[in-house]
């Protein structure tokens, strides 16, 4: 693609919470230094859009609609022709595109690790029986529980600095964010224990930055295959093949994560469970290290539990939010 081909100004459409606009930021940077003329004065603008999931702060997201209400009015802007390319991170990222939309391009990946935040123990695990955990993944909610069924997870929502303003105030014993959202934040001195990732399984696509884009926008995307990872888009396309399968949701929690061992092996750890914990299914898979095979992988991995675990879990668990004594069940 010849620079002649540029039009300012490039709009990259984004929510406004700081950690998005942290990543709409690296974003342009990155793509300045991959094309020049678009560091010139107005060559990009950054549009931020508020979507449903930002309006609705006082209940969960299961309550609300789940994870598409991060990007279905950015998702609106582009298709009107209002953004160029919608910078979103992949764990707020449905498995499905609508029509004429794709995601051809993911940055090279931060963290994937959750972590625990507290003024009151030193690790997640040493809190009281009892304690308070704020935390608005259902995710988080059944992994937490499946080990420690003493504690209480309430539903914890707001940006970053927001939920960290009320574990200061005092509101729950505890906290657990992505350590990405806190790296990109320049926030790590808040972090009281990095959660080991094969132990407490993170979210699909945890960590990673996707860019979409009109598939048949040709400059757009040649621009974006410029900034494109591949070992980040092999990674994160196991993964979500995964969830595909299992028809994920914020009404259901499920994990994974998928990495590189040597240069050609991906190796891959699934999880579903009920959200309050008292049952885990755990799968683990290795394919070689190129898309089609990550893909394939997350499709058989997610098919393997979705024969384990019968038609009626996923559906049962949509209507178990709360938490309960029972024991682990790790099958």
């Amino acid at each position: 693609m010849t620079t002649s081909s540029f039009r300012p100004p490039f709009r990259i459409g984004t929510r406004g919470s700081p950690l998005a606009l942290a990543q709409a930021y690296e974003t342009r940077d990155k793509l300045i230094a991959a094309f020049p003329e678009m560091g010139a004065q107005g060559a990009i603008e950054i549009v931020t859009i508020k979507t449903t999931g930002d309006k609705v702060q006082d209940r969960a997201l299961m309550e609300v609609g789940g994870k598409g209400l991060f990007t279905k009015e950015i998702d609106d802007a582009m298709l009107a022709g209002e953004i160029d390319i919608a910078v979103h991170s992949m764990k707020d990222v449905p498995t499905w595109m609508p029509t004429g939309i794709h995601l051809p391009c993911m940055l090279e990946r931060q963290d994937v690790r959750d972590v625990f935040i507290s003024p009151k123990a030193n690790s997640l695990w040493d809190l009281p029986q009892g304690a308070v955990i704020g935390s608005a993944s259902l995710r988080r909610q059944s992994q937490i529980l499946a080990r420690r069924p003493d504690m209480k997870v309430v539903t914890f929502r707001g940006t970053v600095q927001t939920r960290l303003k009320k574990l200061e105030a005092g509101e729950v014993d505890g906290t657990m964010l992505a350590a990405a959202g806190l790296k990109r934040l320049g926030l790590e001195q808040h972090i009281t224990q990095m959660m080991d990732p094969e132990e407490f399984v993170p979210a699909v696509g945890q960590g990673a930055i996707g860019i979409t884009c009109l598939i048949d926008d040709v400059d757009t995307n040649a621009r974006l295959a410029a900034l494109n990872h591949p070992a980040t888009l092999v990674r994160v396309t196991a993964e979500r093949a995964f969830l595909a399968v299992l028809d994920g949701s914020c009404r259901t929690p499920i994990a994974a994560q998928a990495w590189f061992d040597g240069a050609a092996t991906l190796r891959f750890h699934g999880l579903v469970a009920k959200p309050d914990g008292s049952e885990v299914h755990a799968v683990t898979r290795a394919c070689p290290a190129n898309q089609d095979a990550a893909e394939a992988m997350g499709f058989d991995a997610g098919h393997e539990l979705k024969v384990k675990i019968g038609p009626d879990f996923l559906v049962a668990t949509a209507h178990e939010h709360s938490p309960t004594t029972a024991p682990l069940k790790l099958k």
